[in-house]
């Protein structure tokens, strides 16, 4: 009996052990490329609300590249709320007919970050500001599925040469190339959108 308990003893320590070291084994979670990206520091919120023209965004999603011929002209505007999160309204075409889609970025654990819950897709968005010049341009993150972009908005359609390559030199720095980087029309926004065209992911 006692032969019989030692052995089961010797099971359960060995047991144990092999646990702990399957443990030690297993490598760390991945760190996404957007945890690598530092935020804009001594940013006010306040300083981001207003109108910002889509320039330029990189980004390997199959839909953009297969659209490329067919970007439209994009505007967002943003307002802060309660001092700390973002709704957002993009203004663009969808066949020769303004939309408006609003979206509310909630804040996240650092400044500079935050989060968007797609509803419709049961995903959440991750964003993170950059860099920016708030009287000039912007630089935006995004992170859906391990899958990266990056967005520059400028406070006119047009920016100039200094800051098209900042936003190059960001989108390289997070693996994105010149072949996975588009430009949008500095004409054609839409300002507005009428009731029937309003796209309300808020209340999704």
């Amino acid at each position: 009996m006692a032969a019989l308990q030692t052995l089961l003893l010797l099971g359960l320590l060995l047991t144990a052990r092999g646990q702990r070291a399957a443990r030690r084994r297993q490598p760390p979670p991945p760190q996404s490329a957007l945890d690598k990206v530092v935020a804009q520091e001594g940013l006010s919120l306040d300083e981001l609300a207003g109108n910002w023209f889509l320039v330029g965004m990189a980004s390997r999603c199959s839909y953009l590249a297969e659209h490329s011929h067919q970007l439209e002209a994009t505007m967002v505007t943003m307002t802060i709320l309660d001092g700390e999160s973002l709704a957002i309204s993009t203004f663009r075409k969808l066949d020769r007919v303004c939309w408006e889609i609003k979206q509310h970025y909630l804040p996240a654990q650092a400044p500079g970050r935050f989060l968007l819950k797609d509803h419709r897709k049961n995903s959440k968005v991750d964003m993170v500001v950059g860099e920016a010049d708030p009287t000039s341009f912007i630089i935006l993150y995004y992170e859906e599925g391990q899958k990266i972009s990056v967005k520059l908005y400028g406070r006119s359609s047009v920016v100039g040469d200094a800051v098209m390559d900042k936003f190059e030199q960001r989108a390289r720095a997070v693996g994105l190339s010149e072949d996975v980087t588009y430009y949008f029309p500095t004409y054609g926004f839409c300002e507005s959108a009428d009731e029937f065209h309003v796209l309300n992911e808020t209340k999704l």
